[in-house]
């Protein structure tokens, strides 16, 4: 644990040496589940970024909250992230602790470490703070109930559901390293169609490890046949749970297994009284997958990404590394190749 200067009530540890750091959390209600070690572990783990959580507390309690990865690469510069591969991360202000001062304290720790960039993903809280980017957010209340929740389905979300269900598709809940090697074949698949490379497995054995078998997440399968078409990952913490991943069998896209396996999934923690099921983030661009995760009843937000440049001391822009001239080249590449190229590239663009 190191103390800043200045900020005698501000300290900066990683959450992976602090006992019960997770019960603290929920006890609390900080019931965000990228707050988590069990987050931390994976991306330290996968791709060793190195935990910097700056935290206020007051009377035993965390009162302000900015977890922070280092990042340094040779290729994108030193930086600190909240959070890599993290859809979102809101700071948490609060104990007379302003957001302009513990962005202070980030900023001066990132000149002390010769940090090219500050990262935050949520709201900066910062007055006059330009996001980079934007995205939006689909957020599903779980408290009223399975049937309440079905009712706000649109049409063309009922129809897919029972589409699967005639075709004979059928959603299993798995908690075994079998099912996400057989997630990540998919997710290799989908990468690939979508012109990306797919991340390593390592990063999806450390979930396993780390959060599925924690009890923290699930991997949801769906098959015809015998053979597997689409899958889901799943994290959940506080009674609250995230859509992280998801991938399918293109060919067999007729089947609308995506949309049953989000049936389950609602169902499986409605009916474990979870609060509600956030969606992820979606490229503005995306109206496809907009559609999807609008047609479950959800609320739409906005979802602002922020970068603070510390040498030009301001908030700049970044351009999404999602899209580009990169996609076609991707969707060509043998797989072998485009997995090894996933293992090299990652680490740098977190």
């Amino acid at each position: 644990m190191k103390a800043d200067p200045g900020f005698n009530n501000i300290t900066i540890v990683n959450p992976l040496e602090v006992k019960g750091w997770n019960d603290q959390l929920e006890a609390e209600g900080h019931d965000c589940f990228f707050y988590t070690s069990n987050w931390a572990r994976v991306l330290s783990e996968a791709y060793h970024y190195d935990p910097l959580y700056f935290v206020a507390k007051e009377g035993g309690k965390i009162s302000a909250l900015v977890p922070m990865m280092g990042i340094d690469s040779f290729c994108t510069g030193k930086r600190g992230v909240s959070l890599p591969f993290t859809d979102y991360c809101f700071p948490l202000v609060g104990g007379g602790v302003s957001a302009e001062g513990l962005f202070q304290v980030i900023a001066q720790h990132g000149d002390s470490h010769a940090w090219k960039s500050i990262e935050i993903r949520g709201d900066s809280g910062v007055a006059n703070g330009q996001p980079s980017s934007r995205y939006y957010s689909h957020l599903l209340e779980l408290t009223p109930g399975e049937t309440a929740i079905a009712s706000g389905f649109s049409n063309n979300t009922r129809r897919n559901i029972k589409k699967a269900h005639r075709e004979g598709v059928e959603v299993r809940v798995c908690s075994d390293e079998d099912s996400m090697k057989e997630f990540f074949r998919l997710n290799c698949l989908t990468r690939k169609r979508h012109g990306l490379p797919p991340q390593p497995y390592r990063f999806f054995h450390l979930i396993f490890k780390n959060i599925i078998s924690e009890n923290l997440g699930l991997v949801l399968l769906a098959s015809q046949g015998g053979e597997t078409v689409a899958g889901a990952l799943f994290f959940h913490f506080g009674g609250h749970a995230i859509y992280k991943f998801g991938a399918s069998d293109l060919e067999r896209k007729s089947l609308r297994a995506n949309s049953l396996v989000m049936w389950e999934a609602i169902r499986w923690y409605a009916g474990r009284h979870f609060k509600s099921l956030c969606f992820g983030k979606t490229e503005l661009q995306n109206e496809g997958l907009r559609r999807f995760k609008s047609g479950w009843g959800s609320s739409e937000q906005i979802l602002k990404y922020y970068v603070y440049d510390l040498k030009k001391e301001a908030f700049v822009s970044k351009n999404s590394m999602v899209s580009g001239w990169h996609n076609h080249l991707f969707e060509k590449m043998p797989m072998a190749v485009s997995k090894l190229m996933g293992r090299v590239i990652y680490r740098h663009v977190g």
